[in-house]
């Protein structure tokens, strides 16, 4: 298996914040990947069929994932995951965030003349990086489009990111001069979760990362680290977000039918 996180262009970093790659031209049984909350909608798109729930589809748009999936694929597969800033779902794809929020849906329903053309030139690629291009082109063409003011909601949710304790929430929003009720509906619309559900999982996904690279020597180090009440409360939230315990997790993977890429 192959790893990898190429920089995402100049030409779509504006909206894409990451890209993950994952090569696995041997597969001797099915692969099973979890699908945790980090706050970033993704487009997901795999050269063998993917199954997520009971759809199975090439092209995936996620939106906000707040109950933990897993993907399963069968085959050999290059997988190429683009994971886009909290705010892009709509000014990209002209959809309401929240209608995408724990409801991952194949592209070609969303924009079908496009990405069926997309997801064959994807399909017939030579190389990753033909089908890298071909993504970046994509994506690009969206951001031309683009007629809405992102920098509020670029404001709010790097604002909480970066620390996403309780009180970031009320500061945000004196800072940017909404009510509360402008503030939540501002969430909700263009992020798909509230603000303080955003908040949990980027506190969340600080966590997760800590964790998943092991930078720790017992969990209450990260519980105090990103603002947990004690290693409980981790743990809970931990298990509200992926269905495992921090231990399980770090078993995972363990199992040849289980793999967990760092992301």
């Amino acid at each position: 298996m192959n790893v990898y996180h190429p920089k995402p262009g100049d030409r779509i970093s504006a909206f894409v914040s990451d890209i993950l790659v994952l090569e696995v031209p041997h597969l001797d049984r099915p692969f099973i990947m979890p699908l945790f909350a980090n706050g970033m909608p993704t487009l997901l798109f795999q050269t063998a069929k993917g199954q997520i729930n009971t759809c199975s589809n090439y092209l995936t748009l996620f939106g906000q994932t707040v109950f933990p999936e897993t993907l399963t694929l069968k085959e050999n597969f290059v997988l190429i995951a683009c994971f886009f800033k909290p705010y892009a779902l709509t000014p990209l794809f002209g959809i309401t965030a929240k209608e995408l929020t724990d409801k991952p849906t194949d592209l070609n329903l969303l924009h079908p003349a496009v990405s069926k053309s997309l997801q064959e030139q994807l399909l017939h690629a030579s190389s990753t990086a033909e089908m890298l291009l071909l993504l970046e082109n994509y994506i690009y063409g969206l951001t031309a489009k683009i007629k809405s003011d992102t920098r509020l909601l670029k404001y709010a949710t790097d604002k909480i990111a970066v620390n996403p304790e309780v009180e970031v929430l009320l500061a945000a929003q004196k800072e940017l001069n909404l009510s509360e009720r402008t503030f939540q509906r501002m969430f909700e619309n263009h992020i798909g979760v509230s603000p303080n559900q955003y908040r949990r999982i980027a506190q969340f996904h600080a966590a997760f990362g800590q964790l998943q690279k092991r930078q720790f020597s017992q969990l209450s180090d990260i519980a105090y680290e990103h603002g947990y009440a004690d290693q409980s409360h981790y743990i809970r939230t931990f298990k509200e977000f992926t269905n495992l315990t921090p231990k399980q997790y770090l078993n995972y993977g363990t199992d040849e039918n289980e793999n967990v890429p760092e992301n």
